[in-house]
């Protein structure tokens, strides 16, 4: 059985996956709305100690066929570390179709794009990368980094034919700069597509709200009501060159949406629309959770 160092935190998406620790603890780690790996230090866990986890892995799920290398941004590792890891992933895994990692922009961009090729021919094709905005006011006020940081990032990997499941945080400008907020984050997107996007509705655990409010001082919540209007402009505004698969299907968020832009533009208007009529139900409070 692996021993995992928790707590073990992991998108959504990969809870039926197989998890392997290739780190623990986030790198940068210094995000103002985030409560992740505030009690871990970060450092790389020793090849030999990851090699050993996935033959334990193997032996307890032999047909696994979806890994993901935690924790907070296991793409930072070398590409040889990577390689090997994939090497042994494939090695016990037979029905391997894709290994997955977070990733910071800064680790996308010191991999070259004939590096992320290469991983991406060992199985590791998607990575998810948190963008949270597109306007430099506001990641200057959650720390993190720049936007020319963010597009950089997404470049490099579309060159070397990598996936990318971004997110971006409705709420994060507040009452003041929702309009900034979501317009600079449409543009980037459509500069730079990722081929997944998905929302988070901003939402803020005790361990971490007072430091984000000493950055953010004239913060105002935005109210419900108020996402979904961010929600209608960030749709109507984004027109990627190629499409990108739109989910706001997080549990964090007051309405689920899914489709494609630009393609289905015109239905996912129509939903949030009937949601600000009040003719399409929104998530109970009680059943929101990050």
């Amino acid at each position: 059985m692996i021993d995992y160092d928790f707590p073990l935190w992991r998108p959504p998406s990969e809870g039926d996956h197989l998890i392997i620790q290739a780190t623990l603890g986030c790198s940068f780690n210094a995000c103002a709305f985030c409560s992740m790996y505030k009690d871990k230090g970060y450092r790389e866990r020793p090849l030999a100690e990851v090699l050993a986890d996935i033959d334990r892995g193997a032996e307890e799920w032999p047909r696994a066929h979806r890994v993901f290398l935690a924790d907070g941004d296991a793409y930072g590792l070398s590409t040889d570390t990577l390689a090997a890891i994939c090497d042994r992933l494939a090695e016990r895994l037979p029905l391997l179709q894709r290994v997955s990692a977070y990733a910071t922009p800064i680790n996308l961009v010191r991999k070259s794009a004939d590096e992320i090729r290469l991983l991406k021919s060992k199985k590791l094709s998607l990575v998810y990368l948190g963008i949270e905005t597109g306007s430099d006011l506001l990641l200057k006020r959650i720390a993190k980094g720049s936007v020319t940081q963010m597009e950089a990032g997404l470049v490099r990997a579309a060159e070397g034919g990598l996936k990318v499941s971004a997110t971006v945080i409705t709420g994060l400008g507040g009452k003041a700069h929702w309009q900034e907020h979501i317009d600079a984050t449409a543009a980037l997107i459509n500069r730079a597509p990722p081929t997944y996007l998905s929302t988070l509705q901003l939402g803020l655990e005790d361990g971490v709200a007072p430091r984000f409010f000493a950055r953010n001082p004239d913060f105002e919540w935005q109210d419900d009501q108020g996402v979904l209007l961010e929600l209608v402009r960030l749709v109507e505004r984004l027109d990627p060159p190629h499409p990108v698969i739109f989910r706001t299907n997080h549990a964090s968020n007051a309405l689920a949406l899914a489709g494609t832009l630009p393609k289905d533009r015109d239905k996912l208007l129509a939903q949030i629309e009937a949601a600000l009529a009040g003719t399409k139900g929104l998530r109970p409070l009680w059943m929101r959770g990050l």
